[in-house]
């Protein structure tokens, strides 16, 4: 048993005032992954700081006719939620391709984006890993590295980010609020997870005494042709080997705007302004969306055992496309064959 101190946040200014106090304190909130990294001796807190009680659980529309969601919103409400619902469905589709309904039900949106990687290498304390001990090697790099990166990958690390949630949210435009010791400040949330380079350790850009207050997602959310397309190991509860988050603005059969994020490919998740560019103005086909994924995959780097996913991604970009096009997403192509 690690020892650690707790305290429990009367509101935002407070929690940051204790994070500010112990650089080794860690905010908890459903706990879902902190408290299995604390039960690996993963993370080590000196202090956990309970900010479930702050007032951060609305979900309210912006002056702009864009919906903020607070920190604290359990990902089941958000899923179910039905501004999101009828306005956002490529959001909740990937809220509820991932975990069980017990996880949802307790993990948090700002959780959500702070999750870190599923690596097993980071998850075992007898082997090298620069993610979780900085300078001692990627396990990874020449082991079991099926599950890793294939995009935005260093010499450092290879592995990546396991949230659903957060690939439709790149591919919406969402942005992300937070507040410190500097005051407050705005994100997107494409600019929120870093690439690893040389500091893989450093999974996000939220700096010291920072706490994500809330997401603030745009006017407009492809509510029509969307598409989340998860593939993985097994159907139930496990993490995306690639997923594809697809939305279209169509005028006939020309589309007016594209928006395309991978998620399980890389540290973060994926998008490219050339790809979604290179579909603007053209006509909703197989061959346009294949040049689009081509573009999307620019640069993708396989190692011994994860060379499949480039092609396997590239199947997923053109099967969610042609689904967002004909407004029949993923989750309702399951519901009909069932």
């Amino acid at each position: 048993m690690n020892n650690f101190d707790y305290s429990r946040a009367s509101d935002v200014a407070d929690a940051i005032r204790l994070l500010t106090a112990d650089p080794g304190a860690k905010l908890i909130a459903g706990g879902t992954n902190l408290i299995d990294l604390m039960k690996e001796n993963v993370e080590r807190p000196s202090r956990l700081i309970d900010i479930s009680r702050l007032p951060l659980r609305d979900i309210k529309e912006t002056a702009g006719g864009g919906l903020r969601i607070g920190a604290l919103v359990p990902n089941s409400d958000l899923a179910y939620h039905p501004l999101i619902e009828q306005r956002y469905p490529l959001l909740a589709s990937a809220i509820l391709a991932g975990a069980s309904a017990q996880l949802r039900n307790m993990a948090s949106v700002g959780g959500n984006l702070m999750q870190r990687t599923r690596c097993s290498y980071f998850y075992d304390t007898a082997t090298p890993c620069n993610k979780r001990s900085p300078g001692t090697g990627c396990s990874a790099l020449d082991g079991l590295n099926r599950n890793h990166a294939i995009l935005g990958t260093s010499k450092s690390c290879i592995a990546t980010n396991p949230s659903d949630m957060s690939v439709a949210l790149a591919a919406l435009g969402a942005l992300v609020h937070i507040a410190g010791p500097s005051g407050q400040r705005t994100i997107a949330l494409t600019d929120f997870h870093r690439l690893p380079d040389d500091k893989p350790h450093l999974d996000t850009n939220i700096g010291s005494g920072e706490i994500i207050t809330a997401i603030e997602l745009p006017p407009y959310g492809f509510a029509r042709n969307f598409s989340y397309l998860k593939i993985r190991d097994r159907l139930s509860y496990a993490f995306a080997l690639v997923s594809v988050a697809a939305a279209l603005e169509l005028e006939g059969s020309a589309i007016n705007e594209a928006r395309l994020a991978l998620g399980g490919v890389a540290h973060k998740p994926w998008r490219s302004p050339e790809a979604e560019a290179a579909l603007r103005g053209k006509a909703a086909t197989p061959d346009h969306f294949g040049h689009a994924a081509d573009l999307l995959l620019q640069g993708a780097t396989a190692r011994s055992q994860n060379e499949f996913k480039i092609e396997l991604a590239r199947r997923a970009i053109v099967r969610t496309l042609m689904q967002a096009a004909s407004a029949r997403p993923q989750s309702q192509a399951h519901k009909k064959i069932a």
